[in-house]
């Protein structure tokens, strides 16, 4: 049950990315989905980057966790 919750807590940034994306495609080919090109062009980029970050940190933290990142990657814990 933890691993299917960990899946659709993945997909779902995963989805906002990849619509991101699609949006920032559609404002270059000037197929305007929302008022103007350049807005939907921004919020196709933020879309994308915060499905992006969300995935590296959630991958990034797993790692971490299970000590699979080396030393001079992680921040100084003294």
């Amino acid at each position: 049950m933890g691993r299917f919750i960990a899946v659709i807590i993945l997909i779902i940034p995963g989805i906002l990315g990849a619509y991101g994306i699609k949006l920032m495609r559609d404002a270059l080919f000037m197929e305007i989905v929302i008022i103007n090109a350049t807005l939907q062009f921004i919020l196709g980029l933020i879309l994308f980057i915060a499905g992006l970050s969300f995935i590296g940190g959630f991958l990034f933290h797993r790692d971490k966790k299970r000590q699979l990142i080396n030393q001079y990657k992680q921040k100084n814990k003294e």
